[in-house]
């Protein structure tokens, strides 16, 4: 199954996720990663999986009448990495008026056939986390002929193309790409850039390396306030549940943390179940050893074995 959700999110209210890359494939290899350590690290496009195959998903679970927000590309790795994201998000422009996203590291859109690709999105919310390619490498750890400056270059060229919303994301780690010199030196791209939005992010969820540090909440309003009146921390989602359960609650908790570590609250919202009856099919996979419990800076985090 290649589409999950709808899943409450920060930014896009409940999102229908599509995920069309084996587990992991991505450009880039994360300090900070929720998924964990990079399986397949490349920059090669190719075909992954059948397109029709997924429209097909995406259709049902539309005509289900579950409440969408928006349809967004993201999940296991890159998606520009799917050379028929282009294909895709055209055909489900054609079927539906629900706003498609797309979540992208950026590192593929110095490319104008990733650019041409994502033309038709109505949202696309690129990552920028390094303005200098040795932090590049400390806090991503890009595939090997990755260079900062392309990937800015890109994003430049892309925001004079594209003609929907542009959500600029800057994930901070502390001690890593926070310092005043580095970012002075984001501002200074950003400002050229031009974003809609600067969306100020950091480590939420276990990291792939415990030495990834998130900054605290005076210090992030502090970098808000550094960056400007575009700039926003982004907040944890708060929308009035209204999602229906669906009916294998085991299923569906299975894959909501296959994707990414889940608090009790975050399944809650996205599953429109209560927490009680929640920590019971918890128990019951913990015991079976389909998930498992992790700690992270005091808040209980459910992920896949």
């Amino acid at each position: 199954m290649h589409i999950y959700g709808p899943v409450p999110s920060r930014r896009l209210g409940y999102s229908l996720g599509v995920d069309i890359l084996p587990f992991k494939t991505c450009s880039l290899d994360c300090i900070y990663c929720q998924l964990g350590k990079t399986e397949r690290k490349t920059v090669r496009r190719k075909k992954h999986f059948d397109a029709d195959t997924l429209l097909s998903q995406i259709k049902g679970v539309i005509a289900s009448g579950e409440t969408i927000d928006h349809i967004t590309f993201s999940g296991s790795g890159e998606p520009t990495l799917n050379a028929l994201i282009g294909k895709l998000i055209r055909e489900i422009k054609k079927n539906t008026s629900i706003p498609v996203a797309v979540l992208t590291n950026s590192t593929l859109i110095s490319h104008k056939s990733v650019r041409s690709a994502l033309s038709r999105a109505d949202v696309v919310v690129p990552s920028l986390d390094a303005a200098t390619q040795a932090i590049f490498e400390l806090i991503n750890r890009p595939h090997a002929s990755l260079k900062i400056s392309h990937v800015i270059e890109g994003l430049k060229l892309f925001r004079r193309e594209f003609g929907g919303k542009l959500w600029l994301e800057i994930l901070l780690v502390k001690g890593v790409n926070d310092s005043r010199f580095h970012l002075n030196k984001l501002k200074k791209v950003i400002s050229e850039i031009h974003p809609d939005k600067i969306h100020l992010n950091t480590v939420v969820r276990p990291p792939s390396e415990k030495s990834a540090q998130s900054l605290g909440p005076e210090e992030m309003e502090k970098i808000r306030k550094f960056f400007g009146n575009k700039a926003e921390v982004v907040a944890e989602f708060d929308k009035v549940q209204h999602t229906p359960a669906p009916r294998n609650l085991s299923d569906a908790i299975l894959s909501m943390v296959r994707r990414r570590p889940v608090t009790l609250s975050d399944m809650s919202l996205s599953l429109g179940k209560q927490k009680k009856e929640l920590t019971e099919y918890c128990d019951h996979l913990l015991n079976e050893g389909k998930i498992r419990i992790v700690d992270y800076k005091g808040k209980k985090f459910y992920e896949s074995t």
